[in-house]
């Protein structure tokens, strides 16, 4: 990537396309998260920011790394605009991620009741990042509602099962004309470098590098993956033959030219 290849979202520019989740916290992560991996933007729920003591999420982020508070726990729209509101009291930051989720079994996001509550959160002047389960039409409608982002699932919270929807993450991409950010079950650094390449703006995970063993060298890796990923997309990614081969030397003439 080049210094020109910035990421915009909301009006800021940001070099890193990493963002950190909110899944699992501690000291190592975060520091982690800010020096190996980059991120520049660091999710943080609001029941953590207020439960005090070592808790506090807010005493180990660095200054200058911007804060994107959730509405984790939100379970329709009234609820995410209460938390949304709260959470820029707390933090004083206009960013918000909206997350509004009722299915206890699988942790899935309410598509309609999110796109509802971008639209009176983005009125309010917040930089809107809705998360959503990918589907272009409700992706237009928050869209539509004046988001900044759309941040479709590659597959449920948590799970590390990497880029299941990626055939519809693919249409998002497409045909939506704001950034997208694959968000949920990342959990390798192939699987961010394949999201990178389809054409994603960003990455957001936590789960990989908070469980892994060592939590330094996996943040560092998945710096690089989405760097390469990035990169290879720039550099526009060579065709894929459906059918047949394609030899990458030419096979008729040598012979020849080698008898003359």
């Amino acid at each position: 990537m080049t210094n020109t290849d910035k990421f915009v979202l909301g009006g800021h520019e940001f070099d890193s396309r990493f963002i950190l989740g909110s899944g699992k916290y501690s000291l190592e992560l975060i520091k982690a998260a800010v020096e190996n991996a980059g991120a520049q933007i660091i999710t943080l729920a609001l029941r953590r920011a207020n439960e005090g003591g070592m808790a506090n999420i807010l005493d180990y982020i660095p200054e200058g790394v911007t804060l994107l508070p959730n509405t984790s726990g939100a379970r329709n729209a009234d609820e995410a605009v209460r938390i949304a509101r709260l959470s820029r009291e707390i933090c004083g930051s206009d960013f918000v991620k909206i997350e509004v989720i009722h299915d206890s079994k699988y942790l899935l996001p309410d598509n309609y009741e999110t796109a509802r509550a971008t639209e009176i959160l983005a009125k309010e002047g917040f930089i809107v990042m809705p998360y959503m389960y990918p589907d272009l039409n409700a992706a237009r409608d928050m869209a539509n509602a004046g988001a900044a982002c759309i941040m479709p699932l590659g597959s449920p919270i948590g799970s590390n099962k990497g880029i299941c929807t990626k055939d519809f993450i693919q249409i998002l991409i497409d045909e939506i004309d704001l950034p997208i950010i694959v968000d949920a079950g990342i959990g390798r650094p192939s699987q961010a470098c394949e999201a990178m390449e389809m054409g994603a703006a960003a990455v957001m995970a936590n789960t990989a590098i908070a469980t892994a063993g060592d939590i330094p060298a996996m943040a560092g890796a998945f710096k690089k993956a989405i760097e390469a990923g990035r990169t290879a997309y720039l550099s526009g990614m060579g065709r894929v033959m459906d059918k047949g081969a394609s030899a990458s030397s030419p096979l008729t003439g040598f012979i020849q030219d080698q008898e003359a």
